[in-house]
């Protein structure tokens, strides 16, 4: 697919991943939302990134488990303590997943929703908080919650599957085990999802296209 042209500043828009509906204009931070027979709408304004040192960026692959995905788009969230990003990549088999980036360490996860059901877990659903140190089986594992924050959209960058305008707020939910499971449980006011992983470092990737930072040389193992 071609790319499109941003309706509020004239720059050039790249389509990323066709199959998204959003896409952040790099030039001006409108967010643009792709239509259907090409019809292009500015929704709002995207808060400015703010400064970030990441060997990630947009065209990064990733390779866990032999599926190779790039990512196409970032969400910044901010905290009480802090900031993390969210990756959104796409394998090429259309299967999507999201990389947690923070302190130097990355969960990798993919949705699954089945987990929505379990007990602890369907009653942060109906709006109650979640209690820390909770435990909970996914997939066959067992996972304790160790992070709980509310969180608020500092921004996004590239192609994304829904807005991300000032303002949206969400509660996150990390949970992990000492085998280096992940569950990531994420509520804001349009629902519940849930995404189950593995927490990695950066080489457990085995990632490509890292970006370059000024005074960090890529390790060569990564190169």
């Amino acid at each position: 697919m071609a790319d499109l042209t941003c309706p509020s500043c004239g720059a050039a828009l790249p389509v990323r991943d066709p199959g998204l509906p959003y896409s952040t204009c790099a030039y001006c931070q409108t967010l643009v939302r792709r239509g259907e027979a090409g019809s292009l709408e500015a929704v709002g304004t995207v808060a400015v990134l703010p400064a970030d040192v990441s060997p990630i960026q947009i065209g990064t692959v990733v390779n866990r488990d032999g599926i190779a995905a790039t990512v196409v788009g970032r969400v910044r969230w901010g905290w009480t303590d802090g900031s993390w990003n969210e990756w959104f990549l796409r394998a090429a088999d259309g299967r999507a997943f999201w990389l947690g980036e923070a302190m130097g360490m990355y969960m990798l996860t993919s949705e699954y929703p089945r987990v929505l059901g379990v007990p602890a877990i369907f009653n942060f659903v109906q709006g109650n908080p979640m209690a820390r140190d909770c435990t909970v089986k996914a997939d066959g594992k067992w996972l304790t919650a160790t992070d709980i924050k509310e969180a608020t959209c500092l921004g996004s960058e590239g192609d994304l599957p829904f807005p991300t305008l000032p303002g949206w707020t969400m509660t996150n939910v990390d949970f992990r085990n000492a085998a280096g499971d992940a569950l990531s449980v994420q509520r804001d006011a349009d629902g519940t999802t849930a995404w189950l992983g593995v927490w990695s470092d950066l080489a457990g990737l085995k990632p490509a296209n890292l970006r370059q930072i000024e005074g960090w040389s890529i390790p060569r193992a990564l190169a």
